[in-house]
Parts: C-alpha cells; sequence; structure tokens
C-alpha cells in the first residue's frame, strides 16, 4: 500500500484529478492513462487504480479553450481519494480558486497522497503543503515560483521530487516519468515495466535525473545512446564499468560521460546502477529469494550492497519488497 493511503484491500486504489480553468490537457491525459485505463498488457490482474477526474464548475475550458469539460464529478470528489492529481496550467501566477486550494488541504489532511504534475505544483504551496519542503516544477517557471513561494525548497532541476505523501513533478514529460514511479512503489517493477512497455516509454528514469536536456543534432554521424543502453542491458550481471562502456562505444569515457549528460541527464555510473536496481526488484519480484544470488546477477555485487540500494531506491529493505510485490507473499528474503 503507497504511504499516505487510506486504501482497502476490497478494492482498487482511488484516484481523483482535479480539472480546473485552464488546466493542460496534456497532464490529465497521463494522469488518466496511467491510472485510469484498462491494463491488458497485465492479463487478469484487473486496474490497478479507479479514476475519477472532478472540477470545481459544472463546465471547465482546458488550456487556451481547446476543450471543455463536463459532466464529471464536482470537488466532493476527492473526499473519497488515495490519491490526488493536480495537474499544471500556463497562467500560475493567477492563484487557484478557494474551492480547488481547500480541496487539495482537506485530501491531504486526512493522509491521502497528493501528488502535482508540472505547473500543478503552485496550487499545492498556495494551499500550503509544500512550506519547508523539498518540491520541484516546470524550470521555465522556477524564478516565479520562489518568488510567490519562497518558504518552499525548489528544485529546479529534478525530474520530480519524492516527499512521501507529496511528489511533485517537473515539466509535462515528467509526469510520465513520476506516474512510473508511481506505479513502480505501487505494485513493483514487473507491473511497471509491462505499463511503460506499453507506452512505449522509459522504465525508469531517476528523479534525480536533469529535467531540462539538451539534444543536439549530430553533425556527421548518430551519436544516440540506445545502441549502447540495450547491450549494457543485457550484460547488467557482467563487471560492467564506465571504462568498458566508453571502450564499446568507441569514445573515450569524458565523451561518453557529455553524451550521458546531454541525451539522459544523469551519469554512465547513475544509469547503470538505476538499471541494476531495477533488475533485482524483477527478480525479487520472480520469487528469488538468495539476496547473494540477486546481488550477483544484477551486477549489484554484494547482499549489503544489494539491501542499501534497494532500500534507497523503493523506501523498502529486500524482505518487505518481496512481501509486498512478490510471488510468495510473507516469505522471507535470506541472504
Amino acid at each position: 500500500m503507497p504511504q499516505g493511503s487510506s486504501q482497502s484491500s476490497s478494492r482498487p486504489h482511488r484516484v481523483a484529478v482535479i480539472v480546473d480553468e485552464g488546466t493542460n490537457p496534456f497532464e490529465v491525459g497521463v494522469a488518466t492513462e496511467l491510472f485510469g485505463l484498462p491494463r491488458p498488457e497485465l492479463g487478469p490482474a484487473g486496474p490497478l487504480y479507479e479514476v475519477t477526474l472532478c472540477t470545481p464548475t459544472p463546465g471547465v475550458r482546458m488550456n487556451h479553450g481547446f476543450f471543455t469539460l463536463s459532466g464529471v464529478p464536482g470537488l466532493d470528489a476527492v473526499d473519497d481519494a488515495d490519491t490526488l492529481v493536480v495537474p499544471g496550467r500556463p497562467d500560475n501566477v493567477v492563484p487557484r480558486g478557494r474551492a480547488v486550494r481547500e480541496a487539495i488541504r482537506r485530501t491531504h489532511a486526512r493522509g491521502a497522497r497528493v501528488i502535482s504534475l508540472c505547473t500543478g505544483s503552485f496550487a499545492l504551496a498556495e494551499a500550503g503543503l509544500l512550506d519547508g519542503r523539498r518540491a520541484t516544477t516546470h524550470w521555465m517557471w522556477a524564478d516565479a515560483f520562489r518568488e510567490l513561494h519562497p518558504r518552499v525548497r525548489l528544485e529546479p532541476d529534478v525530474l520530480f521530487v519524492d516527499e512521501g505523501d507529496v511528489l511533485t513533478a517537473a515539466g509535462s514529460a515528467a509526469a510520465l516519468d513520476l506516474g512510473l514511479y508511481v506505479v513502480r512503489r505501487d505494485h513493483g517493477a514487473e507491473v511497471a515495466n509491462a505499463v511503460s512497455r506499453r507506452l512505449v516509454f522509459a522504465a525508469h528514469r531517476d528523479g534525480g535525473q536533469r529535467q531540462f536536456v539538451e539534444r543536439p543534432v549530430p553533425d556527421v554521424r548518430d551519436e544516440s545512446l540506445g545502441p549502447l543502453l540495450a547491450w549494457a542491458r543485457e550484460r547488467l550481471g557482467e563487471p560492467l564499468t564506465v571504462a568498458g562502456l566508453a571502450a564499446r562505444a568507441a569514445v573515450s569515457p569524458a565523451t561518453l560521460h557529455r553524451r550521458f549528460q546531454a541525451q539522459l541527464g544523469t551519469t554512465p555510473l547513475a544509469w547503470l546502477t538505476g538499471e541494476r536496481v531495477a533488475l533485482a526488484c524483477r527478480l525479487i519480484e520472480r520469487g528469488e529469494e538468495r539476496l547473494d544470488v540477486v546481488a550477483a546477477r544484477s551486477g549489484l555485487g554484494t547482499a549489503a550492497n544489494l539491501r542499501a540500494r534497494v532500500r534507497r531506491e523503493t523506501g523498502l529493505s529486500p524482505s518487505a519488497y518481496r512481501r509486498r510485490f512478490g510471488t510468495g507473499a510473507g516469505e522471507a528474503v535470506t541472504a
């Protein structure tokens, strides 16, 4: 069960999405795609979430009037939600209405999880949820956010921030990163991977990666990291090093580092570690009980390193992770 959830085991986790005047349709689409649609790629597992869109008025004009949303519940729908999602909108210096702020406050106050997408973080700050806490927002709005909400510890260069009961995503595409991160936290790496494959989207990008990434067009040849990443993913259990990856790509380690920063917004070592932790989680979910075997097959080396990395990534020990997501619920993971 996710942090801050009041979910009952007899029903899917309930997600409410506030659609306010001017809300960006893309982020509403992200929330409904990740949390609201059937997941045939998961087989007969049933819906992962139950999603409700809600509005402060009977008819809401979305960003630039491209869409009008009507026929959905009012803001009282947040009172049944285990998770509340607040998308962004372009006029962020204009405060949200009182009804929206109150809906956000009372949802958080009763222990539900609250998530903002893109500039939805402005609404969370207006509701007082972010004072003294870490948060992020779209990099173009970072200065305005700091000026309006100086008590928030803004981290403008990351994809998303997880503060437990409150999570904030940066730009619109980072909403997908945060959404898949939430799916992984709620349902495990195998389910998140299946959903990401359906979306044709990267299954795992750590929240600490940069949100604004330059992707220069190569002058002569394709410098995409895709072939190298695919090659490395097939060999995570082998003693891969940054120098070895650079040799495989026929470039210097410094050049490889620049390409990772430009194309992925992270370092080769951080990417490799994240992929290994994701593989370790999948192995645990599939029933491997011996931590030394998981550590060896995922390339994390030792059981002690595996424990530290899994706890840092998921907030759970390997044994707790397996109890939540593994095939043999209740069985212990042993070293």
